[in-house]
């Protein structure tokens, strides 16, 4: 079965390069990303986490704690890191998971078999500090996924979960937030001191709460 928004992100154990992790204890009061890669020494991946070792001060900034898999084993993850260092001029320093027996890969449905039997899609789990599931997002092996995009949904699920807003359409950081239908009109000059305009009785814009 599918995991799905709202559900438990399912806790194991296994060997990464950084040692042997049980992952919910390894998140802590952190936020989390897990995300799968096919295969090792393979160049769409080669480029991905370069991507995320260069982004590490973002993830950091932001309370968050990522980490890789795929279905290789230890040794193959250890041999493919100095490719990726050389290749995309970082350090990796962020957990890749061994999953030979496709363990996790299974807990967290990453092996869609119309694709593959044993190479992952590349899926991203958004874990909050509850170890609730906040979104999950999937590409083919063919896509690269974009790590603009992936901070941009992090910096919404954080923004929204400690304010009564939602982001719309395109939003970016910085910019306007709409105000959650849940909040009466004659309590959002309170909740909102920055001010706010009313398009529709359910479309109100406000200023990005924590900027």
């Amino acid at each position: 079965m599918s995991l799905r928004i709202g559900d438990d992100a399912p806790n194991f154990s296994a060997q990464t390069t950084l040692g042997e992790i049980d992952f919910h204890q390894w998140l802590g009061d952190s936020w989390g990303i897990i995300y799968s890669h096919p295969a090792d020494f393979t160049p769409v991946c080669t480029t991905e986490l370069g991507r995320t070792a260069q982004l590490k001060d973002e993830f950091e900034k932001r309370g968050t704690k990522v980490a890789a898999i795929s279905t290789d084993d230890l040794d193959s993850h250890i041999g493919w890191i100095g490719d990726i260092n050389e290749t995309q001029n970082t350090q990796v320093e962020f957990p890749i998971i061994a999953d030979a027996d496709k363990k996790v890969a299974t807990l967290y449905n990453m092996i869609h078999p119309n694709f593959s039997t044993t190479a992952t899609v590349r899926s991203v789990y958004f874990i909050d500090p509850d170890k609730k599931i906040q979104a999950v997002i999937t590409y083919p092996a063919s896509t690269g996924r974009n790590f603009t995009e992936i901070l941009r949904v992090l910096d919404s699920l954080q923004l929204t979960a400690a304010h009564s807003v939602a982001t719309p359409v395109d939003w970016e950081p910085g910019q306007d937030v709409i105000i959650s239908p849940s909040v009466k009109q004659e309590d959002v000059e309170a909740k909102f001191p920055k001010g706010h305009r009313v398009i529709k009785p359910y479309l109100r814009y406000t200023p990005q709460p924590n900027k």
